[in-house]
């Protein structure tokens, strides 16, 4: 398997360098709720047929499941 490169890695580690402390968390929270309305949205695509509480026990399952991996 090739490595692909990162022409952009060296730009955004100096975009991080250059945010204050206040900014990159705010990047983290805004990458973390666009990640799970990235994925309720796929499990809505999947699962047409389920209700918005279904998809949503269904998100905190596999969320679950995610974070007691080493369990």
């Amino acid at each position: 398997m090739e490595i692909k490169p990162h022409p952009n890695h060296y730009l955004y580690l100096e975009t991080l360098r250059r945010m204050t402390p206040e900014q990159r968390l705010a990047k983290a929270l805004e990458l973390s709720a666009m990640t799970k309305e990235l994925f309720l949205k796929g499990l809505q695509k999947r699962f047409p047929l389920k209700s918005k509480s279904e998809i949503m026990k269904l998100y905190i399952q596999r969320i679950a499941k995610c974070n007691n991996r080493n369990f």
